[in-house]
């Protein structure tokens, strides 16, 4: 049976694929959710901590279907590239779709500039939900109690997160690939998802609508795992 290793955003925390994590299992699947919180507690590169915290999480044995949402998706050919050979699907939810090849940019400059304008004078950005006018954020979350959760877990990370290159291994897109998106911005890479032959379905809602709407991310998750 695959083990879904949902990976989450280092700019938020696996509280926010808890849920579907929950409904996976209620449903007979094995689920991991690997947390990332603590990947930039050191210099940069950030990216080998992050394949280190994936590969440590997963199960000894048995393929793996890699699920990242939001700025995970940037990673997932190191995932891939680290657990070769057991990945039978690599699914993005609302995510970053990296390039076939070359290194993975870092933001270009209009978001960067509006993230440097973030920083302190360290380069440490507040938290994620910190970005925001309050009346958008809340609409993220399904309600208050899991709005604070996940607000108390964000890790407040460093610009140069966000700037840095990140490299692609070659052919990491050789398995089985599907898009899922939630809300408008991510409607031009579902766009180039479709554009390289995956499956893309819509489930309208927020940038967290897993948290939201738990049962139908599962379902598409086990559909898009499972599709021949």
């Amino acid at each position: 049976m695959d083990t879904f290793m949902l990976v989450h955003s280092p700019s938020v925390g696996p509280s926010t694929w808890n849920p579907v994590a929950e409904v996976l299992r209620a449903r007979g699947h094995a689920a991991v959710v690997p947390s990332l919180v603590d990947v930039t507690a050191g210099p940069a590169p950030y990216w080998p901590r992050v394949v280190d915290a994936v590969t440590a999480a997963a199960p000894p044995d048995g393929p793996l279907v890699i699920v990242a949402h939001s700025n995970a998706g940037r990673f997932v050919p190191l995932i891939a590239e680290a657990l070769r050979g057991r990945i039978s699907a690599c699914l993005f939810v609302d995510a970053a779709l990296p390039p076939r090849r070359g290194p993975v940019p870092g933001e270009p400059p209009e978001p960067a500039a509006f993230l440097r304008d973030l920083a302190d004078d360290a380069g440490i950005l507040p938290r994620w939900t910190d970005w925001w006018p309050d009346e958008v954020v809340a609409d993220l979350f399904p309600d208050e109690a899991t709005r604070r959760v996940v607000v108390a877990e964000q890790p407040r990370l460093p610009l140069d997160y966000y700037l840095l290159d990140i490299p692609v291994p070659s052919r990491w897109d050789h398995v089985r690939g599907a898009y899922l998106w939630f809300d408008s911005p991510y409607a031009e890479t579902a766009k180039e998802a479709s554009e390289r032959g995956w499956p893309v379905e819509r489930i309208p809602g927020g940038h967290l609508h897993q948290l939201t709407d738990p049962e139908s991310v599962a379902s598409w998750l086990i559909r898009s795992a499972t599709r021949g």
